[in-house]
């Protein structure tokens, strides 16, 4: 193929893309071309997508950006001046230019946020090292000298801009979506390219896959704006030219300019930006008076099991520390086991409530030993192994509860310790979900918000239900779909829509610690309350090797918090959560009378309901319960209650499977029991 499309804008140009990235990839794939770039409005949130699912279809990704370029400083912010800002396609070559393409992309949101991320000519002019550049489409800042009749400062705009990237890394873009703007300064463009010996490259700006899927993006842009489809006061694309061209297409619009298609191949065979999946990037802990990073730990953990286990440790638990201990430096994670017992020692000290632990962390007897967590690994038969295993290479994952009142002080701590550059909150993106995308579209399309409603209660309330689904399952909404135009129009509408995400928001839980400037290895920007935000989601940033941290925060530890202040106010009596034991028959009794609203994991109507038949009488049956509790082994709650009920009822297929599955009345209800039972 002799054309890649270089101007293409996924679902992360946020309700401005309807082309999302399978979508796109997977048409791209379809009309025969080798190569595609994504290049999303001022955000970078989608490109390691992009990647992945080029390479996985045969197809070289290009990465990049539109980005928008401030008329005077990024950080000149006056109303009427410096919001009008221009476009300008920036393209990685190498490695050297996605680092300078992320830090521009980055410092635009950081530092030059006004209506939207712009950067400026001193930062492209100190990072426009392995980038290239394309003159963008109408709302370029050359194109815009011309709509003005002033070739002149075209030209000064290109000049300045070749004195920037280099005469063999800036092209002028042509764009022909049978705009008349276009159209008129499309012979411009060339006798400035010509003038100048400058690349000339043809583009379509997409923002959807096919001509017919126009109406689709145009009720994205109402729904961005907060206008229905019927508002004359509106922005609109007028024409429905914004998809993916062929090959053939695009020869018969630049018919007149092949060497403008040629150089779109051209340009993709000079960018090669790899991913690095690979390698770990993993912050260093500043060990007190310089000694050995390994050495610390084991003292620490050493100390910690002779308080937990009493001195001297038993032979056989100190063989599972050192192994323990062994597999964590042979798999490189010795500095990180130092920083979550650091910020978790600190938030015990500054009477920040820290939960006991959840999760596979929960089988270390080092997170033990250090006060990650507090619950013996030895006593419950929890494994290491599945935790940390040195046949399956992850990133370990120690989801900590924080209380949420003091769940910023810690971050605020980890920010003072690593540096600011250092710490960032990690993005998270809303989706258009069955229910919301109708009620989204019913409003653009100005249909009553009854006839809206009704719809979207027809669709049932499963966990992650599509509206293919719900048609199937739902014989109402079927008929509905079927009988009324209306309904099939808004049905339709939301089922292209379904699963686009409708805006950028923070993660809960999810802090990322780098050892080098954050801006290093991601893209960033700033949330709503100011702090720096990755622009990969949680899976992304963990994928490209961070350490991402989960501070939870749980309103539970309040509660409890403030229960035990009650009791030492009231009574003069000071409780250890730590000393509490676990055999209360009271505790029981409460559980199984259902009266247990505000008791984690166990406040539901349906687990409420489960405790009450299940009537649990150690600490056990409530732990199986809790597991048992969710799709998959939901199916053995009936087993398990009878055998708890009738002991003599309990069979095993095999000897060796009864002090495995003794504690759970002989059903298979934990991995561990699997993991046990394989070994």
């Amino acid at each position: 193929m002799s054309f890649c499309h270089l101007h293409t804008h996924t679902e992360y140009s946020l309700l401005d893309g309807e082309a999302a990235i399978k979508k796109l990839v997977a048409r791209v794939k379809e009309l025969g071309m080798t190569s595609c770039a994504i290049t999303d409005h001022g955000m970078m949130y989608g490109v390691v997508d992009f990647y992945r699912e080029c390479r996985a279809n045969g197809i070289k990704p290009v990465i990049g950006c539109e980005v928008y370029v401030a008329p005077r400083s990024r950080f000149d912010k006056v109303a009427g001046v410096d919001n009008k800002y221009s476009h300008l396609i920036l393209l990685a070559e190498n490695e050297t230019g996605y680092k300078n393409l992320i830090y521009l992309v980055s410092m635009g949101c950081i530092e030059g946020y006004y209506y939207k991320p712009r950067i400026d000519k001193e930062l492209l002019r100190a990072h426009s090292e392995g980038l290239i550049a394309l003159s963008a489409c109408l709302a370029g800042e050359l194109p815009k000298a011309l709509l003005n009749g002033d070739m002149a400062a075209a030209r000064a705009i290109a000049e300045k801009h070749i004195e920037i990237f280099g005469k063999d890394n800036y092209f002028i873009e042509l764009q022909d979506h049978g705009l008349a703007e276009q159209k008129r300064i499309i012979p411009h463009l060339i006798e400035l390219a010509r003038e100048l010996d400058l690349g000339l490259v043809a583009t379509n700006d997409i923002h959807y896959l096919t001509k017919e899927d126009a109406f689709y993006q145009d009720v994205l842009m109402c729904l961005q704006m907060e206008k229905t489809i019927d508002d004359t006061d509106r922005m609109r694309f007028e024409t429905d030219e914004f998809y993916i061209k062929s090959e053939e297409e695009m020869k018969a619009l630049f018919s007149f300019a092949p060497d403008a298609i040629e150089n779109t191949t051209k340009i993709a065979d000079r960018c090669n930006v790899d991913f690095d999946f690979e390698t770990r990037h993993l912050p260093k802990f500043d060990v007190p008076n310089g000694r050995d990073a390994f050495e610390y730990l084991s003292a620490l953990c050493n100390r910690g099991m002779a308080e937990r286990y009493g001195s001297p440790v038993a032979p056989e638990l100190q063989e599972r520390l050192d192994y323990e201990l062994g597999v964590i430096k042979s798999m490189g994670f010795t500095d990180y086991f130092l920083i979550v017992s650091d910020f978790i020692s600190y938030a015990r000290e500054h009477d920040v409530p820290v939960g006991p632990g959840r999760g596979s962390a929960a089988g270390s007897i080092v997170s033990y030993a250090l006060g990650i967590t507090s619950i013996d690994p030895i006593k419950y038969g929890l494994i290491f192994e599945r935790f940390l295993n040195p046949e399956r290479v992850s990133m370990p994952d120690i989801d900590i509860d924080f209380a949420p009142e003091g769940r910023q002080k810690v971050i605020e701590y980890v920010v003072s310790k690593y540096g600011a550059q250092n710490v960032a909150q990690i993005v998270t993106f809303g989706t258009m979900k069955a229910k919301l995308a109708i009620r989204d579209v019913a409003r653009v399309l100005g249909m009553p918000y009854v006839d809206a409603d009704r719809v979207a209660k027809l669709v049932p309330r499963d966990l992650n239900i599509t509206i293919d689904t719900a048609l199937e399952t739902a014989p109402e909404l079927k008929a509905l779909y079927d009988s009324d135009a209306d309904i099939k129009r808004l049905i339709d509408t939301s089922r292209a829509l379904e699963g686009l995400p409708r805006h950028a928001s923070t993660h809960a839980a999810g802090v990322v610690i780098t050892g080098e400037p954050t801006v290093n290895y991601v893209p960033l920007t700033v949330n709503k309350d100011n702090f720096i935000t990755t622009q990969f989601p949680k899976d992304t940033v963990e994928n490209l090797g961070l350490l991402k941290m989960d501070f939870l925060g749980l309103r539970n530890l309040t509660v409890i918090q403030s229960a035990l202040k009650i009791i030492k106010e009231t009574r003069g009596i000071d409780v250890s959560l730590d000393d509490i034991g676990y055999n209360e028959k009271e505790v029981f009794e409460l559980i199984s009378s259902g009266n247990d609203a505000g008791v984690f994991q166990m406040e539901s109507a349906g687990m409420q309901s489960f405790m009450m038949e299940l009537r649990p009488d150690s600490l056990e049956d409530i732990i199986a319960g809790i597991a048992l509790y969710r799709p998959g082994p939901m199916e053995q709650i009936p087993r398990y209650i009878h055998n708890k009920r009738n002991p003599q009822d309990v069979t095993y297929k095999h000897p060796k499977l009864e002090p495995i599955l003794d504690v759970t009345y002989g059903c298979m209800v934990y991995q561990e029991q699997v993991l046990e039972i394989v070994r």
